[in-house]
């Protein structure tokens, strides 16, 4: 697997039923989400890129903003603990629904959390060196057939007896994308997903470094 996500998804109702849409970009509305979500920080506008990317270097931010939906995606969601997510990125979601969705896998990480009108409902961030880094909130149901141990990792009989968790938290990553937004990077695909390919993003490349923007 070589899928990597470091995304934040606002929604007013159901994300992917808001994607499935396929909404049209709003790029004025774009520009002032990314002026309050990362005040002080001047950006330049690049070419686009879809939502199949949503893992930019440090020194970009790919966004957009769609009817009912908007996404943004930017290094500092990738953190171990997404329960500790800056206040700022929480309250501009207060309205409804926040999702925070981010795996990497080069060390087999997946983390994602849940916020509804700012109250944190659910965080989970795992990986088989580290184990359970965090465990917040009840399991919502597409992740129990994974601990019940009903998606092992099977590449030989003795790394699945071997493996630190009954599941491979990359294929629980893609679960989630296609419980909360409707697509998959990788994996089995159905064709009621969406096509992230057809969901544009606007790319812009960061002026600042991104550790300086909440000093």
């Amino acid at each position: 697997m070589g899928a990597k996500t470091w995304m934040l998804v606002y929604s007013t109702s159901s994300a992917r039923e808001a994607l499935a849409a396929k909404p049209e970009l709003d790029r004025q509305a774009t520009i002032a989400v990314l002026a309050t979500l990362f005040p002080g920080e001047k950006l330049e506008l690049i070419e686009d890129g879809s939502l199949t990317f949503t893992s930019p270097p440090n020194s970009e931010i790919y966004a957009g903003c769609f009817r009912g939906v908007s996404v943004v995606a930017a290094k500092e969601f990738g953190g171990d603990y997404p329960s500790k997510l800056p206040a700022a990125f929480i309250d501009a979601g207060k309205g409804g629904l926040l999702h925070l969705h981010a795996m990497h896998s080069v060390v087999d990480w997946f983390a994602y959390a849940i916020w509804s009108r700012g109250e944190l409902q659910r965080s989970l961030s795992v990986a088989p060196d580290s184990g359970i880094l965090e465990d917040i909130g009840e399991k919502l149901p597409f992740e129990v057939p994974f601990w019940e141990g009903e998606h092992p990792v099977s590449d030989c009989e003795d790394e699945a007896e071997a493996y630190p968790l009954p599941f491979h938290p990359l294929e629980l990553g893609e679960a989630a994308l296609s419980e909360f937004f409707g697509y998959q990077l990788e994996g089995e695909q159905t064709n009621t997903m969406i096509d992230s390919d057809s969901i544009p993003l606007m790319r812009f490349k960061r002026q600042r470094a991104w550790w300086k923007v909440w000093k």
